[in-house]
């Protein structure tokens, strides 16, 4: 089964956790979801309680891990960036997940990478054709 790490805001805020977690229920559909706790609405700003250099070496391994990763980046978030970043630089296929509203622009740097495929959604159950296409585009990094 293909691994996705999902990335999403966390300590750059929570308001629109219960939109990551019904993302993540369709991702779950097609993958396995390795950091499906990012989605928890039990999550808040303070994020995980844990060191900051161990949730940077847990979340360097997850991306490492997954083939491929999926970023809902309406929310700006520097962690998300930085994730994205990482996964380019591994190698890893990346859609990231947009919804445009009132004065909401996408970052730059997100939509003008050559290596993320960007999708503007209105809700998670509009994303899920641009979700199950990109991953039944990706191969998994396990043999069956």
């Amino acid at each position: 089964m293909k691994k996705v790490y999902f990335a999403c805001s966390i300590r750059g805020g929570r308001d629109d956790a219960e939109i990551y977690g019904n993302l993540v229920t369709v991702v779950k559909k097609y993958a396995e979801v390795l950091t499906e706790i990012f989605a928890d609405k039990k999550l808040t700003v303070a994020g995980m309680d844990k060191p900051a250099g161990d949730i940077w070496s847990n979340d360097v391994r997850w991306i490492g891990q997954a083939d491929a990763l999926i970023a809902e980046v309406t929310n700006p978030s520097l962690g998300v960036g930085y994730e994205i970043a990482k996964a380019q630089e591994m190698g890893k296929p990346i859609l990231c997940l947009f919804r445009p509203e009132g004065e909401r622009k996408l970052s730059a740097m997100i939509a003008g990478s050559p290596s993320a495929t960007i999708f503007e959604y209105s809700t998670p159950t509009s994303a899920e054709h641009a979700i199950s296409t990109f991953l039944s585009t990706i191969r998994s990094r396990q043999t069956t």
